[in-house]
Parts: C-alpha cells; sequence; structure tokens
C-alpha cells in the first residue's frame, strides 16, 4: 500500500511497481489525458499506458524499456472509474478513485473518456483483489 500511495501522491514511482510489466509494448489502451496533480493543482498533459492492471503515465508519447514512469497507480486497489464533468466543470472528465484519494483526467473527446473509463473499469475488475479468477465474468462473451 506504501508503493501505491507514494505513486498516486505523485512521488516518484518505485520501480517494483512496474519492473515486472513491459510497459513499452502492447499496452491494453494508451494516449493521452491531462491529468491534475495532485499538490499544485495544474494540470499536465501527459502519455498514458494501462497494462497488466497499472495505469502508468509519461511525459513523452516515445516509451521504451528504459523509460521511467512518472507514476503509477494500482488500479485493482481503485474502487470506481466514472465520469467527472459535473464536478470539475470541464468536459471530457472523468475520475479514478479508492476509499482515500481521488485523481481526475481530462481526455481529448467523448469517446476517448468512455474508451478510458471502459478499459480502466475491465482492468479493476479483473486485477482486484476482491475478485478471484474464477468470479471474473466475461462481459464481452455472453451464452446462448
Amino acid at each position: 500500500m506504501e508503493s501505491f500511495l507514494r505513486s498516486w501522491t505523485g512521488q516518484d514511482p518505485n520501480p517494483e511497481d512496474y519492473k515486472k510489466i513491459e510497459f513499452w509494448s502492447n499496452p491494453e489502451r494508451a494516449g493521452w489525458l491531462t491529468k491534475q496533480g495532485n499538490y499544485i493543482k495544474t494540470w499536465r498533459r501527459r502519455w498514458f499506458i494501462l497494462k497488466q492492471g497499472k495505469l502508468l503515465w509519461f511525459k513523452e508519447k516515445h516509451v521504451t524499456r528504459h523509460s521511467i514512469p512518472r507514476g503509477v497507480v494500482p488500479v485493482g486497489q481503485c474502487l470506481t472509474v466514472k465520469g467527472a464533468e459535473d464536478v470539475i466543470n470541464k468536459p471530457f472528465a472523468f475520475e479514478l478513485s479508492t476509499n482515500q484519494e481521488t485523481m481526475y483526467f481530462i481526455a481529448d473527446s467523448e469517446k476517448e473518456k468512455e474508451e478510458w473509463i471502459n478499459s480502466i473499469g475491465r482492468s479493476i475488475v479483473q486485477h482486484s483483489r476482491s475478485v478471484t479468477d474464477s468470479e471474473v465474468v466475461d462481459y464481452d462473451n455472453t451464452k446462448p
């Protein structure tokens, strides 16, 4: 939990938080989002990668195996991801929350916002400690 809080609060992430993730290849989702800082509440555009239950962000789009994330959030420890236009009065905004913290993001379009919410939501379900592998439901594969 300590490494989670360190990543969440904007301190440099611990390499243990991401060393087993090949974030530079075949991400589940990647793209630009604008993220609100945690201490100084300015908005900064960052390149985000979602892979293996981690949401990582970088200053630049060009990510290699030698890139160091600016932050890492283990989404399995998050409770909700949902639209937040009404909360922060900005279009295409969404929030990612634990029981202690909330991070805000702004996508470039409504479509991208919905895609990020769906991707992160799926990852929360897949990587949540409260859900075992046998309980994961395949919502994309409906049985007749």
